[in-house]
């Protein structure tokens, strides 16, 4: 996986060296140039997202234990969205964060790829993503895509196609995938699941399907503990709440619900076959960004392409549903028609 990034690789003696400066307290701040090879250089592509700080200040922590060692955010690009107002006006603060931790402000993407060996793509804007990927993917680097991958499942299977045929690992997650208790509960620690109702926020973006913006945070979780084989989908839908109910292929059935009205928070009852168990709430980043840098070390992804892109045909058809009058939608259906114009799309874009 990992063929057309030899630059990671170049860096592994180098990043020992700098577990051993972290231990006796050598290293502070942005490594200087001739110590760039003490580590796995890190990009980061849009600051107009809380999850920008929040992840430097974790792989930058001197102090970082050994399941984030040797990791360091080195650069960034600011821009995400144009479109946005919120994205717009988030740029110029965090953008004065990074410069304030050190970390070098790029004019474009291209200028970035040529500082860093991983990169995290975090712009918080869907339209953007397909071809902010692909320059990723081209260069070889591995990457990480934040919520939402893509404004479309359209774009999500080119990137994911994108990835394939440039050999790069890549995946994406909402934070809630790590919610408290699902690890244990989708390794079967606690039975077989049998069913799983899950819950979150739902604001929405006029510019994206409805689910894609926030309601991915209980959706992420209902897929970590069910697993794939979701084949259709129905919503119901009211100005205060949806609720999202899928059927999978051997009978179980999930659900999820978002609250616009009201402040839930998130969680999950999930039923196995040992009894009824709390999915647990939302467990900071630190458990994301430890999967992400075991991505960037084995180059293995922590998602499989098959679950992000069915994840995301979840969401898809609970746009279709809603415009259909909440009927249920084959997730087979909506996966058919954006594989033909994902095909297309990357075509087009790729110069092919």
């Amino acid at each position: 996986m990992l063929a057309h990034s030899e630059s990671i690789v170049r860096t592994w003696t180098g990043i020992f060296v700098m577990a051993a400066a972290v231990v006796l307290g050598g290293f502070s701040g942005v490594a200087r140039a001739e110590e760039e090879t003490a580590f796995v250089r890190v990009g980061v592509i849009g600051l107009d997202t809380s999850h920008a700080p929040a992840f430097a200040k974790l792989l930058n922590d001197e102090n970082a234990a050994d399941d984030l060692a040797g990791f360091r955010v080195v650069a960034a690009n600011p821009k995400g969205s144009t479109n946005l107002q919120q994205s717009v006006e988030r740029q110029p603060g965090y953008t004065e964060q990074f410069e304030e931790m050190g970390i070098a402000i790029t004019g474009s993407i291209d200028e970035l790829l040529e500082q860093v060996d991983v990169v995290l793509l975090l712009t918080n804007d869907g339209h953007p993503r397909l071809e902010q990927a692909l320059k990723v993917l081209q260069a070889g680097k591995p990457l990480f895509m934040d919520k939402p991958a893509a404004a479309s499942l359209t774009d999500l299977i080119a990137i994911y196609m994108a990835a394939e045929k440039y050999n790069v690992p890549l995946f994406t997650s909402s934070s809630l995938r790590y919610a408290e208790n699902a690890g244990a509960i989708a390794a079967g620690e606690h039975g077989e699941v049998l069913g799983a109702d899950t819950w979150s926020p739902a604001s929405t973006e006029p510019t994206h399907p409805d689910l894609f913006w926030y309601m991915i945070h209980g959706v992420e979780p209902l897929f970590t503990v069910m697993g794939t084989g979701c084949v259709s989908v129905t919503r119901t839908h009211t100005e205060g709440q949806d609720v999202v109910v899928g059927v999978w292929d051997d009978g179980r059935i999930g659900t999820v619900r978002g609250m616009r009205s009201m402040s839930p928070g998130y969680g999950g009852t999930i039923l196995t076959s040992e009894g009824t168990l709390d999915l647990g709430g939302y467990n900071g980043y630190r458990p994301l960004v430890v999967d992400i840098v075991r991505m960037f070390r084995s180059g293995e992804p922590s998602v499989s392409a098959e679950e992000s892109i069915e994840i995301y045909a979840f969401m898809q058809a609970a746009d279709v549903s809603k415009a259909e009058g909440g009927k249920p939608v084959s997730i087979a259906s909506v996966m058919e028609k954006a594989r033909a114009r994902a095909t297309a799309r990357l075509a087009e874009l790729d110069g092919e």
